[in-house]
């Protein structure tokens, strides 16, 4: 099946769904050699992935998962698929502090940092939280605290047939894509930064097909992975199964003035010294520019998740509502409801 696939891919021709599907089961389950993975993702990646063939791939790779059964429903991730080119500090993370503090149900899938100083998993780590859970435990933190870590590595043994090749081509392929696209819990809410503004109709389409049913995947044209507070944002959006397409500025949240520089709202060196950060944000603080940048940042960015959650269907109300809950320290108490509960296990 893989040689066929691959003389199919490099006269520049799709698979079909049969033909997607039994290569991601030949990949996964160990049945292709680590040159014909490589070929096999690059010739993916050199012709341009349709949503057929990536939602081929993260069936099979969701049939494969370490699954987490949650009570408590709907679910949302804020779970992105990484390698931006302009760094910041964990913005996804904190922001999915603030939905749980508004009574959102976050299930936060995420790994340890591949490309960037600090992912989601290390941060996490630094603030306390206990990352070694088992999956009844994991579903018993989502009920429980509202909010629970899916570290991805715990869950995705598929995937351990796939890191040696792509860490040997040291291209993105669309395995950058599938992680956020196969929640353990089955989130059926997602936010979902992507680091090219061409993958947003991609993984949009791909999270209708797979049965999401409310979504946002963004793009921040200075190189982020998140809504930019300064410059456009270019998104896709799911609801009632219909997609369509945005671009945002700043001044759709009410922001005005003088931008932040770089500077305010990169990450510090050390995981450590990134829970300090996301510490600082979520209390509230408002001493500093630095401050205040980085606050603005994660409020525009829950602002997505919140429209998503059906909390709200303006941006600028969203922004607000996200200001609030850090500032009446909502944020802050989840953040150590879930340190304090993981600990406990």
């Amino acid at each position: 099946m893989i040689p066929e696939a691959l003389q199919k891919l490099v006269q520049g021709h799709s698979l079909t769904d049969a033909e997607a599907t039994a290569v991601a089961i030949a990949i996964m389950d160990g049945h292709a050699t680590p040159a014909q993975i490589g070929a096999i993702l690059t010739a993916l990646r050199m012709k341009g992935e349709t949503v057929e063939e990536a939602t081929a791939f993260a069936k099979a790779m969701r049939a494969r998962v370490v699954p987490v059964h949650c009570q408590r429903k709907p679910l949302l991730d804020t779970c992105g698929t990484g390698g931006s080119t302009f760094r910041v500090f964990n913005v996804s993370t904190a922001s999915a502090f603030v939905l749980a503090g508004a009574g959102i149900v976050v299930a936060k899938h995420g790994n340890r940092a591949m490309s960037g100083v600090c992912g989601s998993a290390d941060v996490l780590e630094a603030l306390g939280v206990n990352l070694q859970l088992t999956p009844e435990q994991s579903a018993q933190c989502i009920d429980t605290v509202g909010m629970g870590f899916l570290f991805a590595q715990q869950h995705h043994p598929a995937m351990k047939q796939v890191a040696l090749p792509r860490r040997e081509i040291g291209v993105r392929t669309l395995f950058n894509l599938l992680g956020p696209l196969t929640n353990p819990a089955g989130a059926t809410q997602q936010v979902m930064g992507v680091y090219d503004p061409a993958l947003c109709s991609l993984a949009i389409g791909t999270l209708r097909a797979l049965g999401c049913e409310r979504a946002i995947v963004l793009h921040g044209e200075v190189g982020l992975v998140e809504i930019a507070t300064f410059g456009r944002t270019f998104y896709s959006e799911l609801q009632n199964g219909q997609i369509t397409e945005g671009v945002l500025t700043p001044e759709d949240f009410g922001l005005v003035g003088t931008p932040p520089s770089p500077e305010e709202i990169a990450p510090a060196p050390t995981a450590q010294e990134n829970a300090t950060l996301l510490r600082r944000t979520l209390s509230g603080a408002k001493e500093t520019p630095a401050d205040l940048a980085r606050r603005d940042l994660v409020a525009v960015n829950a602002s997505a998740a919140l429209r998503v959650a059906g909390q709200t269907t303006d941006w600028r109300e969203g922004y607000e509502l996200a200001l609030e809950l850090i500032d009446s320290g909502k944020a802050q108490k989840t953040l150590q409801h879930l340190i304090d509960f993981t600990r406990s296990l």
